[in-house]
């Protein structure tokens, strides 16, 4: 598993949560990144958690800023204690504004209580996503930019028993 729990070196990446949002097939959702090509461009929602902000209150709030789906059209199923982490690759470290070696984050898995007609990807500026699709869990990791595989396997098998029945 790729967690990280050294205080010294969770220092060094940035807090983060991240959602896997199930729905009643069992399938996840993934969303296309906006304004992006290539063949990785499909993810879970994620993002960076405020000083001092719980994870959780994190991960609910970056499921609307990102779908627009609000805490009461999910209940969350499991959560992954420990921090998950990647480093960013040279090329993304020399884009980035602030000195962080990665990311560190929380997983949330929730189960989706609405319909496809709920999701907003416009809600919050800025746009993360401009298309989505249900997926099965296991497919998810080769979907991903290669560097974050190994956190999205990590997830999958953590929140396998929530996936297609």
């Amino acid at each position: 598993m790729s967690a990280l729990n050294d205080p010294a070196a969770l220092a060094a990446y940035r807090p983060n949560a991240g959602i896997v949002l199930f729905n009643r097939e069992g399938l996840t959702w993934i969303g296309r990144r906006y304004r992006e090509a290539g063949q990785w461009v499909w993810q879970w929602p994620q993002g960076g958690m405020d000083a001092g902000e719980d994870p959780q209150a994190a991960a609910y709030r970056e499921l609307y800023e990102e779908t627009g789906i609000r805490s009461d059209q999910v209940e969350l199923l499991g959560t992954i204690a420990d921090w998950l982490a990647y480093d960013f690759p040279p090329e993304v470290l020399a884009l980035r504004k602030k000195n962080w070696k990665g990311q560190r984050q929380r997983w949330f898995a929730f189960r989706f209580l609405g319909t496809d007609a709920d999701f907003d990807l416009t809600a919050v500026p800025p746009q993360e996503f401009e298309a989505f699709r249900w997926e099965k869990l296991e497919r998810v990791p080769e979907l991903i930019i290669p560097w974050k595989r190994a956190v999205y396997e990590d997830v999958v098998r953590a929140f396998a028993r929530f996936g297609q029945r």
